[in-house]
């Protein structure tokens, strides 16, 4: 395993923390030594941020990975990023694992162990596991980097779950999904599922305990298409293919209410062996930002596993316009086809 642990003044402490947990033989590395013969290891990605939540040495890896498509082809990863303040951290993973995915590593579901200056966001891992958050902490990472170290891919792709909120007459984002569907492969089964017309209700934070409960009967609260249409189809899919409208660099209402309301299966059981794809059509730019929402609702927290370059961000604002793109059809039958052979 090679850690990538870009240098500042506390990383030092960073790396001390990690050394008893990585298997022997691991490497720390120092991104700005250069990124030569990485391709198919298992990585793990180490910041540590200082008071700002910065990290000078984490941004310039961030300038190498965003240019060097290709650069980590094969390689899975997870991230361990540590702070001084209470702000900023999952911000910094979020902007490691896209930068790294669209580089071609791969991510685990749930990819992320953070631990806040005052490890408070450990509080509630530390009461269940009747210890303290330092302790909690260690754990956490530990349990993720021995998933990491055992992971061989996810299943076969032979289901997949397309999920949307738009008007099928109207909607460049479906048009682009046409487009990719033509590259799967004929054996696939595909099912789409639209989440419209206000019949998908919101998550309200139900306790704990009775979303455990409902969730343990493959239910909700609510009921409804939710647990009627899609959380089967989500227990059957090999791949969940999110198609993403940005208006307004957010994930419609639709979608959002689907991510809250997953809360429910997710209690049942998680999703480590399930692909996330996202295709993401701005009407003027931004689609990195939704990309980024789902990565932090999907992966990190629903724990989709995250195959290479898993999003197509494409711009197109007129009706009709996206099909029109340049070399757009053989893009998106390539995106397909890439599904397919992924493992």
């Amino acid at each position: 395993m090679k850690i990538i642990l870009p240098p500042d003044q506390y990383s030092g402490k960073l790396r001390a923390f990690l050394e008893p947990l990585v298997p022997p033989g691991s490497a720390f590395l120092d991104p700005d030594g250069g990124w030569e013969g990485l391709a198919g290891e298992k990585l793990l990605f180490a910041v540590a941020l200082d008071e700002g939540g910065c990290n000078a040495a984490c941004y310039r890896m961030l300038s190498v990975l965003r240019r060097a498509e290709g650069l980590l082809d094969g390689c899975t990863a997870g991230v361990v990023v540590t702070g001084v303040g209470e702000l900023y951290t999952k911000d910094v993973a979020r902007d490691v694992v896209l930068a790294a995915n669209l580089a071609g590593c791969a991510f685990l579901g749930r990819p992320l162990v953070e631990a806040t200056g005052s490890l408070r966001n450990f509080r509630v891992q530390a009461q269940i596991q009747g210890t303290d958050e330092a302790t909690a902490f260690r754990l956490a990472a530990a349990e993720l980097i021995g998933r990491l170290e055992a992971w061989t891919g996810p299943l076969p792709l032979r289901r997949v779950l397309a999920l949307h909120a738009s008007v099928r007459a109207t909607s460049n984002t479906l048009a682009l999904w046409e487009l990719v569907k033509a590259g799967l492969p004929e054996g696939a089964e595909v099912r789409e599922l639209c989440l419209q017309n206000g019949a998908l209700a919101d998550c309200i934070g139900c306790s704990y305990t009775a979303c455990l409960h409902f969730g343990q009967q493959g239910g909700c609260f609510y009921g409804g298409p939710m647990v009627e249409e899609v959380f089967p189809a989500v227990r059957e899919c090999d791949a969940l293919v999110m198609l993403c409208a940005n208006y307004n660099d957010a994930l419609s209402a639709n979608l959002t209410a689907f991510v809250n309301r997953l809360t429910a299966l997710f209690r049942q059981s998680r999703f480590y062996d399930k692909r996330l794809y996202g295709l993401i059509v701005s009407g003027y730019s931004g689609g990195d930002l939704i990309a980024r929402q789902l990565i932090s609702a999907l992966n990190m927290n629903k724990s989709f596993y995250l195959p290479p370059r898993f999003c197509m961000l494409e711009t197109a604002n007129e009706k009709g316009s996206l099909v029109r793109l340049p070399g757009i059809a053989e893009r998106g039958a390539a995106f397909g086809r890439r599904m397919a052979a992924e493992r």
